[in-house]
């Protein structure tokens, strides 16, 4: 599927905010559909997994789909699968081909924890859900939260393995999704704005503003995150119950705000600045859209703060 550069400038040119809006809408009938089949599955498992690459709102549609469920009387939480990374060990961490630690691949999960997790939660035991601190690269369980199902309770566990072998491989009766900003955006035939960079976009800014990281730095990520989609994340995606777009259409109008000026402030001697030249180029060929028309329950929230969702 593509979007429509003129179509998308016409609508917010003649009427920003009611544009948003039908965006929104849309996105909130594509949660709805996926509630549907999550709760034809209730009776098989109440487990959910939830994957997608970074940068395609995993976090906000766990939420979305949560509160989907819970407004049609049934209790769902959403758990985010980056708790249960293992402490990092420098010695026997798995190493891209350059050497490198590599924090894409799902042998940085504690898989044994995760799988001890699924089997208790479907025999109505209590857990407790770990927390990682990125910053210190470790799990501190003491941070944990304590989580049961009752009967007819739903838990989604959303993270980029999902539905990797490993994980979705030995729990087969769950419902499973995937979803990605999969949308390009074309002037007529010609490709203006790839589906790829809005996730790029997306993780940039979210990085910067809540992160601690630099663009240069995400940038310097990329490729790697790249590469570990095709090798973990999307040879999976065929087990997908549900396959959605989490692309929005008036997210380039929007991103022009926070996306442009962090871009250009990257040096003409990065190993990525060919592309980056490219992608900042094709900011030029849309309107923009004030950020304060964005409903604080966005999807794109998530990424440019201010939204009504508690993020982790």
């Amino acid at each position: 599927m593509a979007y429509q550069l003129q179509e998308i400038n016409r609508r917010v040119r003649t009427g920003a905010a009611e544009f948003l809006a039908e965006c929104d809408e849309s996105y909130a009938q594509r949660v709805s559909l996926a509630a549907d089949k999550i709760l034809s599955n209730l009776e098989r498992s109440p487990i959910v997994l939830l994957s997608g690459p970074s940068g395609s709102g995993k976090t906000t549609t766990a939420l979305k789909l949560a509160e989907e469920l819970r407004r049609r009387g049934v209790n769902s939480h959403a758990v985010a699968m980056d708790n249960y990374f293992a402490t990092l060990n420098p010695k026997t961490a798995p190493r891209t081909p350059e050497g490198d630690i590599d924090y894409e691949s799902p042998l940085c999960l504690d898989m044994e924890l995760l799988q001890a997790h699924f089997s208790a939660l479907s025999r109505g035991e209590e857990i407790l859900v770990p927390k990682y601190e990125f910053s210190r690269h470790m799990r501190n369980d003491s941070l944990g939260l304590p989580l049961r199902l009752e009967k007819n309770e739903i838990a989604i566990f959303e993270g980029i393995h999902a539905l990797n072998d490993s994980i979705a491989g030995l729990h087969p009766e769950a419902a499973k999704l995937y979803i990605s900003a999969r949308s390009n955006i074309n002037e007529g035939a010609l490709l203006r704005f790839k589906g790829t960079w809005m996730r790029l976009t997306r993780r940039a800014v979210r990085d910067y503003s809540f992160r601690g990281t630099g663009v240069a730095r995400t940038l310097e990520m990329w490729a790697n995150v790249r590469r570990g989609e095709k090798l973990y994340i999307s040879p999976f995606k065929g087990r997908a119950d549900v396959i959605f777009d989490s692309s929005l259409p008036y997210e380039v109008p929007v991103m022009k705000h926070y996306a442009l000026p962090l871009l250009q402030s990257i040096p003409e001697d990065s190993e990525r600045h060919s592309e980056l030249v490219e992608l900042i180029r094709s900011f030029a060929y849309f309107e923009s859209i004030d950020p304060a028309l964005v409903a604080r329950d966005s999807l794109l929230r998530e990424f440019i703060g201010g939204g009504s969702y508690q993020y982790h």
